[in-house]
This record gives C-alpha cells, structure tokens and sequence, in this order.
C-alpha cells in the first residue's frame, strides 16, 4: 500500500479506477478497506482514492487530541501532497463528519460531497452511546471484539441479523482480518466523534452535496436530516428504507446505485 507524509503523520491509501478522484474516508475505527463494497462499482467510474484516517489503520497514530477538523486537515494536506486539486468527497459517519469540516474550510478542493449518516453536532444520545463503545472497548481490551459486539447491532437492523447470520458472520470475520486499532487509538478517534461540532460550518459548504440515512439508524437518525439540508445550499436528501446505520452493508446495491448517481451527475 502506498504511503505520504502529510500534516505531520504518515498516511496510507489504497487507489483504484481512473478517472476523476474520489476520496473515500472511514468511519469510526475502520481502515481504507471499509468501503470494499463500494470501490468496485465505483472504481469503473472515478479513480478510488481510500484512506486510512489518524489513528486507523497503518496510518500513523500519533498522541494528543483528534477532532474532524484535524482529520479534514490531513485530507486537505494528502490532497496536496498527491497533486489533487479538487476531488468528490465521500464519507459514513466519522467519515461524513470530517468531510463537512473539509468541505467548509477548503472549499475550492471539493468538486463534490458525499455525507452518508452523518450528523452536524453531537447531542446527549450520541455522546451516551459512543462514551459506552469507550466503556466496552476497555472493558474487553480489544477494539475489534468491541466493534463485532458493540457497534455492530447499532450498524444494522434486527431483521438482517435473524435473516442473514452468514453475512454478519462474514463481516465479523472481515473485521478481525483488519489491522487491528490499538485501544488508545480508538479512544482519541471517539473522543473526536464526541466532540464533534461542525453547525456552524454547515452553511460555508458550497459543493454539490448528498445526504443519506438509514430510516432504522437510531445513533446518526433522521433526526439530523433538516438541519443538516436546511444549512447546506441545495442538498440532496437521501433515506434508505430497511437500513439502519451502515446501508453501505445492509443495501449494498442500492447504496452503490444511488450514491453512484450522484456522483456522475457532477462530473466534467
């Protein structure tokens, strides 16, 4: 996997496709290959550039404080340091987050944006929740075990877990084949999702911009969605009915097909 060094820390990425850049950033505790469902419908259309964030991944996990900001400042660094001018953007959860702050404070370097449950400011119920992902994550001394056990059932519905035990199976097993996030990794990239405030950077975001739910999410809800399109110019309200947080598991293709749209409508 190729490597850069930007702002300070050594990223990895992986590339796929040709085409206009698409940049691909995590979610919470994920590497580049997060969005392996993805890149292949994608990489036939934009070149794949995927990420691993600070603190996952092989990318550098160095001490002190994360937020989104920071994190959109990596990108905002990788891109220049990779030659990339302007990119679509897109990003689930954590990823969405840092993609607001990338496309509000660097602008002229997002051709277009791609917030997929994201949320603009972290409330009570969220921080409650992510503050028990920390809790469980110490508790087990394990991330990924914390992931499979924790974050999973938030992920997806009742009904995929009942009808589809295989595929969670599988997607448990594709987690543990990941590098595993030390455990202090993950609580600075949490902390960072608890933090999280980007309201007043909402209404500075110019790009063309999709928003997505899962009707059945309960962490990043539908409950975000008209501040979230109200502040942001002309926005495109996504809702993926049976889906929960992570559609880009639960409804793979209809996920890929929608988001897919988008992003060809802002070509050229």
């Amino acid at each position: 996997m190729p490597q850069v060094k930007v702002n300070g820390i050594t990223m990895n990425y992986d590339q796929q496709g040709s085409g206009e850049p698409l940049i691909l950033i995590p979610y919470l505790a994920a590497d580049h290959a997060c969005y392996a469902f993805q890149v292949a419908d994608y990489a036939k259309e934009f070149t794949c550039i995927s990420v691993d964030p600070r603190g996952a991944g092989m990318t550098d996990k160095p001490e002190g404080s994360y937020s989104m900001e920071l994190f959109a400042d990596d990108i905002a660094a990788f891109m220049q340091v990779l030659g990339i001018d302007q990119a679509h953007v897109s990003g689930l959860s954590l990823g969405a987050a840092t993609g607001m702050w990338l496309a509000a404070k660097y602008p002229s370097r997002v051709k277009s944006l791609s917030l997929h449950s994201g949320w603009p400011k972290t409330d009570p119920f969220l921080k409650t929740v992510v503050e028990g992902w920390q809790i469980m994550a110490r508790g087990l001394g394990s991330v990924t075990e914390m992931v499979i056990a924790g974050i999973f059932p938030w992920c997806f519905t009742p009904e995929l877990y009942a009808e589809k035990p295989d595929y969670i199976q599988a997607l448990s097993d594709f987690v543990r084949g990941r590098p595993a996030q030390p455990l202090d990794a993950f609580i600075r990239q949490s902390d960072a999702v608890i933090t999280h405030d980007a309201q007043e950077q909402l209404q500075r975001i110019k790009a063309p911009t999709q928003i997505t739910f899962g009707r059945h999410d309960l962490i990043t809800s539908t409950r975000f969605a008209k501040e979230m399109q109200d502040a942001i110019e002309g926005s495109q309200l996504i809702v993926f009915e049976g889906c929960a947080h992570a559609p880009i598991y639960e409804d793979v293709e209809g996920f890929d097909q929608t988001s897919l749209k988008f992003l060809k409508q802002h070509t050229g």
